[in-house]
């Protein structure tokens, strides 16, 4: 089993929790070619990809630029790094969360000028303010982010519970700062990894999905099993993200 740690985050160095690393080289396309090395380094011919919630996202592109490196997919809270979905988990989620959605979109009206609720992008105004020259900005947005992220996995859970990962402040910004940067750029999949399902077609997978994962909707897992001739799709019920 070989694990690793994608650029940015981790033990990888230089690490996004520090605003002066240059996130521009940073992308999808980045990840996927770090991945092509790590195999040629270790010698593996071909392998098993798997992944979990945005790891679902990257093994997908993954696969999809090297369908003859992989023998199989195995994902889990599956997402494809769409519109739709970074639209719906900042800010269609908030019809069911809309007093904590109100909280995260009321602290981007605070503080992004350049942000009109309702009109402009909210994951588009936090990556502004993660790249605010104020440290205070940063810090709070942080926070605020990850206020919002405990509340929308909340359902599975029983309630809302601070992740104690938050707490390490490298990782909160490197966590936001990352998401916000992806998101903001349709998580560099362009074209869409909707559109290039044909190139797996003979590749076997799994995907793996909560009934409950309001965060990300069992529509897009099931979207891709529609498209995928040799994947199989099984929803766990009464579960969430977090299973």
């Amino acid at each position: 089993m070989i694990g690793f740690e994608q650029r940015g985050c981790g033990r990888s160095t230089p690490h996004a929790s520090d605003p002066s690393t240059d996130l521009s080289v940073n992308t999808t396309a980045h990840l996927v070619a770090d991945i092509e090395r790590l195999r040629e380094h270790l010698g593996v011919d071909a392998w098993i990809v798997n992944g979990v919630s945005w790891g679902s996202t990257l093994a997908l592109a993954y696969t999809q630029a090297h369908p003859d490196r992989v023998t199989g997919v195995v994902v889990y809270a599956v997402t494809a790094g769409s519109r739709r979905e970074t639209d719906w988990i900042t800010e269609g989620i908030g019809a069911i969360f809309p007093e904590a959605w109100d909280r995260f979109a009321w602290y981007a009206e605070r503080c992004d000028p350049g942000f009109r609720r309702g009109e402009d992008s909210l994951v588009a105004a936090y990556a502004r303010m993660m790249a605010s020259p104020d440290p205070g900005v940063r810090d709070r947005a942080t926070w605020e982010w990850a206020r919002w992220e405990d509340t929308h996995v909340s359902i599975a859970t029983g309630g809302v519970h601070r992740d104690p990962r938050w707490d390490d402040p490298a990782f909160r910004h490197a966590f936001v700062r990352l998401a916000t940067h992806y998101w903001s750029n349709d998580c560099f999949c362009d074209p869409p990894l909707l559109e290039g399902m044909a190139t797996l077609a003979d590749i076997p997978a799994v995907l793996v999905h909560g009934r409950r994962d309001v965060s990300s909707p069992v529509v897009t897992a099931w979207e891709l099993q529609r498209r995928w001739p040799g994947a199989r799709l099984v929803v766990v019920e009464g579960t969430g993200t977090a299973a």
